[in-house]
């Protein structure tokens, strides 16, 4: 998913330890690499594998001076976790440099790489953010920067909210059906644009509003102002981001979060109830939703599993084994907690299966009589293109095995999931507004051999 932040600072001395900070709010997004560019009296970058914490110190912070900054936090899709593919991305120019850091997927990346490629361009990674990069310093040779990125949208089919450093204006951009999320604050020390509003949070700025799907909001020697570049018949927001991805404690085109997750929790008790003696979620993606859960059904709320919080986020591990590792090294079951107990365990989601097995096994041989499962999404019938890494059917159990069959699979008792309805009615934006492709195999743009539902 990854996390894209632009940051304005008075003081240049600050705007690289904001950067740092909104990022760091950002860190669950994408944790494999994380970059600054930061631009001064020129465009300095500086990126790395690893955690935000563990890329960036003082010393290098204090390097990278200047007004306007760029940052990112990635999670790949499109591209190889590798340093080359680390944002953002600086190429060079006849416009002077330009910084892209991409939050999102391209799903016409091959073939505009190979136009790109075939016009003489030289690529050094093999990430999709690259593209992006050529297409638009070819755009501003000769037009402005609205008809540059009018002209960009047309190009692009997929998933893209950008942060762009050009010279010393920092631009935000989200496509034009508002996929992935972008906001804005400001502070007393300049303008912050973020993923998320939880990183405006960290640095004390006030937020501004939600860049609404098609638009930019530019900051140019110190002012603030928003452009509508293209327009959309309808949004296409990720529903993951509610589901899962988004920290709790952000807001999202006017909703939040929290709330989102904790009316899942009532919702899937209304619909899935079953006589257990505690409910408890599988830490920390499934924690609102069973609060929300066991509010309505009056069950008590104890923990079953205690996380190691120095584990990275399973799901967003590249390969399976590291998955599988991380859950042994994530997780302990509280034996006092379970023993003799009927235990409802509450996930967010069941993508391949194992780590739900895995966890289940864990609560059983910790001693409980019973192991029930609820999920609070429908099941995950088809693949993302445009920015989670469920790329084939194949890792998708639900793809192929029906509720039963996965019970069977995972373990439990009992296995539920939530209707695709209670959670439309959870998140309280229309279901035209929303990206339900990997829940419904229905998708919002063309994608080669898939069904488009707005074609």
């Amino acid at each position: 998913m990854c996390g894209v932040v632009g940051v304005y600072c008075e003081d240049p001395s600050l705007t690289s330890r904001m950067t740092y900070f909104t990022l760091f709010s950002l860190q669950h997004r994408g944790q494999e690499s994380a970059g600054i560019a930061v631009s001064g009296d020129t465009v300095k970058v500086y990126k790395g594998m690893g955690l935000v914490t563990e890329v960036f110190d003082d010393r290098t912070l204090k390097k990278l001076n200047g007004n306007s900054a760029i940052g990112h936090v990635r999670y790949s899709t499109t591209g190889e976790s590798k340093i080359e593919n680390a944002q953002p991305l600086v190429v060079k120019s006849k416009f002077g440099p330009i910084s892209v850091a991409h939050n999102g997927n391209l799903v016409n990346y091959w073939e505009l790489r190979k136009e790109l490629e075939e016009d003489g361009r030289v690529f050094l990674t093999d990430s999709d953010t690259e593209v992006i990069s050529h297409l638009l310093s070819s755009y501003l040779l000769d037009y402005d920067l609205n008809k540059s990125l009018e002209l960009l949208t047309e190009k692009l089919r997929g998933s893209f909210t950008l942060s762009l450093l050009l010279n010393n204006m920092v631009v935000g951009y989200r496509d034009p059906l508002g996929f992935k999320p972008l906001c804005v604050g400001e502070g007393e020390f300049g303008y912050v644009i973020a993923s998320e509003s939880c990183a405006l949070d960290s640095v004390g700025a006030e937020f501004i509003r939600d860049v609404e799907p098609g638009e930019a909001v530019i900051i140019e020697d110190g002012d603030l102002r928003f452009e509508k570049i293209a327009e959309g018949r309808n949004k296409a927001v990720c529903v993951f981001e509610y589901i899962y991805f988004a920290r709790p404690d952000s807001t999202i085109d006017g909703r939040s979060v929290y709330e989102v997750r904790f009316n899942i929790g009532r919702t899937l008790a209304r619909e899935n109830p079953v006589e257990v003696d505690i409910i408890s979620p599988v830490p920390d993606s499934g924690t609102t939703t069973s609060i929300g859960y066991a509010y309505e059904s009056r069950i008590p709320y104890i923990e079953a599993l205690i996380k190691n919080r120095y584990v990275g986020r399973t799901f967003i591990m590249p390969g399976q084994s590291s998955r599988e590792l991380s859950v042994r090294l994530k997780m302990n079951a509280l034996k006092n907690n379970v023993k003799g107990r009927r235990v409802m365990l509450i996930d967010d989601s069941i993508v391949r299966g194992t780590t739900s097995r895995r966890i289940v096994d864990l609560v059983r041989k910790a001693g409980a009589r019973e192991v029930h499962f609820r999920v609070g999404s429908p099941p995950i019938i088809a693949p993302c293109y445009f920015g989670i890494d469920m790329s084939t059917r194949e890792e998708l159990i639900a793809s192929s095995k029906n509720v039963e069959a996965i019970r069977k699979e995972i373990n439990a008792d009992t296995l539920a999931y939530l209707s695709l309805e209670g959670l439309i009615n959870s998140v309280g934006i229309s279901e035209s507004d929303l990206c339900l492709a990997c829940l419904t195999a229905e998708y919002p743009v063309m994608v080669p051999g898939e069904v488009c539902n707005r074609c």
